[in-house]
């Protein structure tokens, strides 16, 4: 029993006969400044962010990962200079009370400027 050959699937672009020559490549410059939109640059993206928003930023971190039956860890970093870090359940529990705790201490979020000394 003969079955009908099965269609192509791809078509197949034929070859060339014979060889073409290389197309030279545009000059391109050998000194001087970029031209087009790199040398324009883009307008937005030094410019200040349009989303103004209360005027609050980040000040203090707290990273706390925990994986599946592992040791839990945590850091707790401020741009005061506070950097702490902890491993294991307990120390990791007293290192976010001390991150809370930072919060009232932080000279960053309590100014002393004006304050009478003690």
């Amino acid at each position: 029993m003969n079955t009908p050959p099965r269609p192509p699937l791809k078509s197949i672009t034929p070859a060339p006969t014979h060889p073409r020559t290389a197309e030279p490549a545009t000059p391109r410059p050998a000194v001087g400044e970029p031209k087009g939109a790199a040398h324009k640059g883009v307008r937005t993206a030094l410019g200040s962010d349009p989303q103004t928003g209360d005027g609050r930023y980040p000040v203090a971190w707290l990273t706390i990962n925990t994986p599946r039956g592992a040791t839990p860890t945590a850091t707790s970093r401020c741009e005061c200079g506070w950097n702490r870090s902890a491993v294991g359940h307990k120390p990791v529990l007293a290192l976010i009370a001390d991150h809370t705790a930072h919060r009232h201490t932080c000279p960053l979020r309590n100014p002393q400027e004006g304050r009478d000394a003690a």
